[in-house]
């Protein structure tokens, strides 16, 4: 990326952090909604169920174990 000087007659000004309340409820739906819009409509692939497996696999060895 190449960077690029930009002038201006302004004065600069510090940035101030945004201080607002999060709506997590309205985030979580939003999420979702693009989650199952895009995401959830493709399939897993050999990697990610190979995962899973393994996952599994761990999951039963320390149920033995303990």
């Amino acid at each position: 990326m190449k960077l690029t000087v930009v002038e201006s007659d302004r004065p600069l000004q510090a940035v101030q952090p945004l201080k607002q309340a999060i709506d997590t409820h309205r985030l979580g739906l939003t999420l979702r909604t693009v989650y199952e819009g895009s995401v959830d409509t493709q399939p897993i692939t050999d990697t990610q169920v190979e995962l899973l497996l393994r996952l599994r696999q761990k999951e039963r060895e320390l149920r033995r174990a303990g």
